[in-house]
């Protein structure tokens, strides 16, 4: 799909006149609001799972249903893998299966085939190559808008939940990341990134937020918020000014702070302007790096009392990339302007990833170590007052694990069909069975996910 989309948009020439612009779904917050606005808190458990999925079309969409099935058929005597799974962050075409399984949980993985996998999304898009009104749409900002996926995902998928359902549901913690295309970070639809826009994310579509997760930069119009810094009835984020008055602040978190602070000064964008989170990290990983930077105590994004329950918190990084492509490097001529492209494209999306990757383990090593540092000076008061810890326990007692599932830990015949899917939103039944296929086979191969599943067979 990636390559017909730059070909079109390499192809397209200015003509017509652009539709004007939708107002932002996004509303003012109120006086009284909560600081976490109902977001699921006390989730953790003793041993817990968290999921990150990357992006790549419904490519990875299948391929994040294939691991949560596979988590499903990981028995242990408490149920299987899938029960532990206390939150997902997601990127581009995982935000399509974390927002579904968040949403509907356990119920909504035995028909997210049929309900989302097997749908033509591209059906309703702008393609066409020869369609002078896809020339105005193409400068316009995007050939697509909302009317093309949005509303779709909104009336077909997510039947017009909202992040207040999401969080009502209480099935798991779910993060959908986008990117701020002007203050070029990632954005997170979090409370705390409304609170900063002065917005309520409860009454937000989920909908919009993962249609703005998958906005391919020309393929899609970003999706726009509104802020609303004039008369916010709640003060700026406490770590904002002394993040940015300090000259030792790592540069991922600066980004984060100067976008929040911009977005409440009175002179500062009226608008956000979003675009898909794969351009910023494609697996999801930076706003939780930037979560643990700022976090003012030893265990946020969890909570005190999870800080006390969790025992070993297993991070599977669930990565649908398709790898290296294409035989231009097999001549002298060539690469040709489209493949340029998207080699450029897919060179800084995969440095982004790793980077990313890299600095994930070891802020994971870091936070466990501060966790217990910070277990370890609880007193017998505080530990009660948290409600109380089961006998035996050892406030030295956590351990951390990362894995990465992708098509390179897939049986090898199984890995090549998955890595020749294309990035799209249009597959056929066939490719959507390979994409699962290759997810479940990737937590059945992986030695850390079942050293974690015999660990919880013991307990």
């Amino acid at each position: 799909m990636r390559a017909t989309f730059i070909s079109l948009c390499i192809s397209a020439s200015l003509c017509g006149c652009a539709s004007p612009p939708r107002s932002p779904a996004n509303v003012p917050l109120l006086a009284g609001v909560p600081a976490n606005m109902d977001r699921p808190q006390d989730i953790v458990q003793d041993y817990t799972v968290a999921l990150a999925f990357s992006g790549g079309g419904l490519r990875a969409s299948a391929f994040a249903a294939g691991v949560l099935e596979g988590l499903a058929e990981t028995k242990t005597p408490r149920g299987d893998l899938l029960d532990q799974v206390s939150f997902v962050s997601s990127v581009s075409g995982g935000s399509l299966t974390a927002a579904y399984y968040g949403l509907y949980g356990r119920k909504g993985l035995a028909d997210i085939k049929s309900r989302v996998l097997k749908r033509d999304f591209e059906a309703r898009m702008n393609l066409s190559l020869v369609s002078p009104a896809n020339w105005a749409r193409l400068f316009g900002g995007g050939l697509n808008d909302r009317s093309n996926f949005a509303e779709v995902l909104d009336a077909e998928v997510f039947g017009g939940a909202t992040f207040g359902d999401l969080y009502a549901r209480r099935n798991v913690d779910v993060w959908i990341n986008a990117t701020d295309l002007y203050h070029r970070t990632s954005f997170p639809f979090l409370p705390g990134l409304f609170n900063a826009l002065c917005s309520d994310i409860r009454s937000y579509p989920i909908a919009d937020a993962v249609a703005a997760s998958m906005a391919v930069p020309v393929v899609f119009k970003p999706t726009v918020l509104k802020t609303f810094a004039a008369g916010c009835p709640t003060a700026e984020a406490a770590f904002v000014e002394p993040t940015l008055s300090s000259l030792s602040t790592p540069r991922l978190v600066r980004s984060i702070a100067e976008a929040m602070h911009s977005y409440r000064d009175a002179d500062g964008p009226a608008f956000v302007k979003l675009v898909d989170g794969g351009v910023t990290d494609n697996f999801g990983l930076s706003s939780i790096l930037i979560s643990r930077a700022l976090a003012s105590n030893a265990y946020s994004p969890m909570t005190a009392k999870d800080a006390i329950r969790v025992r070993k918190l297993l991070f599977l990084v669930v990565d649908a990339g398709r790898g290296l492509s294409g035989t231009w490097n097999r001549q002298l001529e060539g690469p040709g302007a489209i493949d340029s492209a998207m080699a450029a494209t897919d060179a800084a999306i995969d440095a982004a990833a790793r980077l990313a990757a890299f600095s994930f383990q070891a802020a994971m090593e870091k936070w466990r170590d501060a966790l217990v540092l910070h277990r370890c000076s609880l007193s017998a008061e505080a530990l009660v007052a948290l409600g109380g810890v089961p006998k035996g326990w050892r406030c030295d007692d956590v351990e951390f694990l990362v894995d990465l599932l992708s098509f390179q830990h897939v049986e090898p015949a199984t890995a090549a069909r998955a890595r020749a899917i294309e990035t799209r939103l249009k597959l056929s039944e066939q490719e959507i069975e390979v994409a699962m296929d290759a997810g479940r086979q990737a937590v059945r191969r992986s030695e850390i996910t079942h050293f974690f599943a015999f660990g919880v067979d013991q307990q």
